[in-house]
């Protein structure tokens, strides 16, 4: 995706949620609740279309995507059958750097997307290096077995070994390999946004 030169701070601010996962964006919007810049004199309503359009943001900022891919992941999930926000968040989910950082072999989403792309990551095997390779049920999601790799993400697993590991994944740490076990559902998704508005912002 074109770089986002965006401050992740700035962006939780912005919209008062921790969209991307890490504890210290917590701490940050406990210390700063507020959004960042000047303070707006009055009150300033928020248009349905400003709102739709934030959600939106949220979730592509969250996942790392350009709006291109985005928007086509989007027109994907409205073409399978099934609730379209909850097949677009599930399509988000098995993007392969997803994965990678919710078995908490990386830090976040950004880091994952270089361990992919850097060829560090197999899946079932092979090297790929693709980050929006999708994941399917029974895929073996691991790293590459090469001793600088290895130890990279043995210390990348330990430091985020506070974190949980979603229940559908399952990982071995001895092994630094993770399985996906079935696909995940809406109720296991973490809500970030409101994915309605964001179906509701493309439907128009």
């Amino acid at each position: 995706m074109a770089r986002n030169e965006k401050a992740k701070g700035k962006i939780v601010r912005r919209f008062g949620v921790n969209i991307f996962g890490n504890d210290k964006y917590d701490r940050l919007l406990k210390k700063k609740p507020k959004p960042p810049g000047e303070p707006k004199k009055g009150r300033i309503r928020q248009t349905e279309y400003g709102r739709q359009l934030a959600e939106k943001q949220k979730l592509k900022w969250a996942y790392g995507l350009s709006e291109r891919q985005f928007r086509n992941l989007f027109y994907h999930a409205k073409g399978m059958k099934g609730v379209t926000g909850t097949n677009m968040l599930v399509l988000l989910e098995r993007r392969l750097d997803n994965v990678v950082y919710r078995l908490g072999m990386a830090t976040s989403r950004q880091q994952a997307r270089q361990l992919v792309s850097h060829g560090h990551i197999l899946q079932n095997g092979r090297k790929v290096t693709v980050p929006s390779a999708t994941v399917r049920p029974g895929d073996l999601i691991g790293a590459r077995d090469r001793k600088a790799t290895r130890d990279l993400v043995r210390h990348l697993m330990a430091e985020n070994s506070s974190r949980p590991v979603p229940p559908w994944l399952s990982i071995s740490k001895d092994e630094l390999q993770g399985t996906v076990s079935v696909l995940p559902t809406r109720d296991l998704i973490p809500t970030i946004a409101e994915e309605q508005a964001v179906v509701e912002f493309y439907s128009k």
